[in-house]
């Protein structure tokens, strides 16, 4: 991973996929992704815990923030990871987990991001890839409350939790197989 200081200039892109252990885990093997943190967004409390975000009451997601080196990883590839690594027809759920704050969601930085979105959720869905209507959202980036220091590389660090053994590391094992040109050389 690089430093702080080399990915300050790289942009960012923020995404809700369900439980943030398993969006982060994925996104943590992408060739040219710099770094992965867990946070929340898109609500309306200022410094959210954990504990106030799974009431659903603050209108927060579970997301992860994603610095990436666009000469490596594009947008619109971290965008076709993110549909194809998570189900976007299930409103507020992902699998077990269930609330607002599971939410599917991309959080867009700016027009170029908000148009690439925008168009690859249009063609999904005229393409009928999903049984179902997606429900993702496309919302504007606000804020990021970066999650406590536990769910911060999490899969990596308690790999043989219960969680970590029945949903991490099968949607990790799919994503490896789908995407093993965009892994990194050392995953």
């Amino acid at each position: 991973m690089a430093d702080q200081s080399n990915t300050e200039a790289l942009p960012v892109a923020t995404f809700g996929s369900g439980c943030f252990w398993c969006t982060e885990a994925v996104f943590q093997n992408v060739d040219g992704v710099e770094k992965v943190e867990s946070g929340y967004a898109g609500g309306t409390v200022k410094n959210p815990t954990y504990k106030e975000i799974c009431s659903g009451l603050t209108g927060h997601a579970e997301v992860i923030q994603v610095t990436f080196d666009p000469k490596k990883v594009t947008y619109d590839e971290l965008l076709e990871i993110f549909w194809k690594t998570h189900d976007p027809t299930t409103l507020n759920r992902q699998g077990n987990d269930e609330g607002t704050q599971y939410r599917s969601v991309i959080f867009y930085h700016d027009q170029a991001q908000f148009s690439a979105a925008d168009s690859s959720k249009r063609k999904l869905a005229e393409a009928q890839v999903f049984d179902k209507p997606i429900v993702t959202e496309i919302s504007p980036f606000s804020v990021f409350y970066k999650a406590e220091d536990y769910h911060q590389n999490y899969f990596n660090l308690h790999g043989n939790a219960p969680y970590c053994t029945f949903i991490v590391q099968p949607k990790l094992e799919k994503f490896k197989k789908i995407f093993k040109d965009k892994l990194k050389k050392n995953k």
